[in-house]
């Protein structure tokens, strides 16, 4: 394990005492609480004689200072059980033929799983999902990536946008921005090479939220324009209608009335007759009439109208239950909206449901809005 460690730190010129200034100014930076300087130098040579192992909690540090992964930084002293080759094409070529054993049956399990996660997710959350979504996503890199020919690549390219932009939404509730932001990039550029512009609109409609959540709720407009820019004609009606229910949001989130409620119409005016809320060509779309309305009392309640109240308790009596972290958003914006009306009672209730909620499946995201909203009382 030390020599991943000395090895990166010469290969920077740096000295033990500059690596230990380095992890005390990154942890600064980030928030991070780490040992004292003296404990810190024990460390570090501890670390790099192999006579102290490296915890988690630093090698977290450590991975993004010094720019290396995790492989890197404690490379397995096991053997590997293979001879070694003199030049890696034994080993390439062992990669790309399994590759080709990626059958449109083991996409449709890929697919498949991908849909359990987001079962599991909408109900219980993405905390305990961690690493199985992360062994998910790396499983299909590695398919796609020694995959050679185009006919293979795009349906492997098509379960990994799906399953990245899952991994990112999960990301974004978790608190993880910079995963979430690298997530959608992942998905993006996957589902250009699969040649799926609803993947693509999609995966950057999402990504909005991220700017949104940062503080740039006008780029985030801009890029859900993108997406519609993108999606052009070859788009489900249901998807549309999705982009502009979150053109609509995030309208709201800058104070354009006029733009949110023309947006709300488009929405209306695109989504297909009927309760069937999943998207047949996108099965990570629920919206119906009901999710519709929910998103309207959200954009209403951030806008402060007062018919938010109704539209919202409307949208509460036909959810469906198992949309447990969604149920969490929505009584956010039901105290939103209450708030609106001084109503602070029907708030201080919302907001004790929503919290439980939020507990209840790891929502950061929703905590934090929570906590914003609790200061207004």
């Amino acid at each position: 394990m030390g020599e991943g460690l000395r090895s990166a730190r010469k290969a920077r010129g740096w000295s033990q005492e500059r690596l230990i200034r380095e992890i005390e100014r990154y942890a600064e930076r980030h928030l991070i609480d780490v040992a004292a300087t003296a404990s810190l130098r024990v460390y570090v040579s501890e670390w790099e004689n192999g006579k102290r192992p490296l915890s988690e909690r630093y090698a977290a540090l450590l991975r993004p200072l010094l720019g290396i992964t995790d492989a890197e930084l404690r490379p397995s002293a096991a053997p590997s059980g293979k001879p070694p080759t003199t030049d890696g094409y034994d080993d390439l070529l062992d990669r790309i033929d399994a590759s080709r054993s990626v059958s449109q049956s083991m996409v449709k399990t890929f697919m498949d799983q991908t849909e359990l996660l987001r079962t599991v997710d909408r109900q219980m959350g993405a905390a305990g999902l961690v690493d199985q979504m992360s062994g998910h996503l790396a499983a299909l890199e590695d398919a796609l990536t020694f995959a050679v020919l185009p006919d293979a690549r795009r349906p492997v390219a098509l379960a990994l946008a799906g399953a990245a932009t899952l991994a990112a939404w999960q990301a974004l509730h978790a608190g993880a921005i910079d995963r979430a932001w690298r997530h959608y990039e992942l998905g993006k550029r996957a589902a250009l090479e699969a040649d799926a512009p609803m993947y693509v609109a999609h995966a950057m409609g999402e990504q909005a939220y991220v700017l949104c959540d940062a503080g740039r709720p006008h780029l985030a407009v801009d890029l859900i324009h993108e997406a519609q820019r993108v999606a052009g004609d070859r788009i489900s009606p249901r998807l549309r209608a999705w982009l502009y229910a979150a053109e609509a949001e995030l309208y709201a989130q800058v104070g354009q009335a006029g733009a949110c409620h023309r947006a709300l119409e488009r929405a209306a005016a695109s989504i297909p007759a009927g309760p069937e809320p999943r998207d047949a060509d996108m099965l990570s779309i629920f919206l119906n009439d009901g999710h519709l309305t929910r998103w309207r009392g959200n954009a209403l309640a951030l806008l402060g109208d007062a018919d938010a109240v109704t539209n919202l308790y409307a949208a509460l009596d036909v959810m469906d239950p198992s949309f447990t972290r969604a149920q969490s958003g929505l009584r956010c914006d039901l105290a939103q909206a209450h708030l609106a009306r001084g109503e602070y009672d029907q708030a201080k209730d919302q907001l004790r449901q929503a919290r439980l909620l939020a507990n209840r499946t790891g929502s950061v995201r929703h905590r934090r809005r929570i906590d914003l909203l609790t200061a207004r009382l």
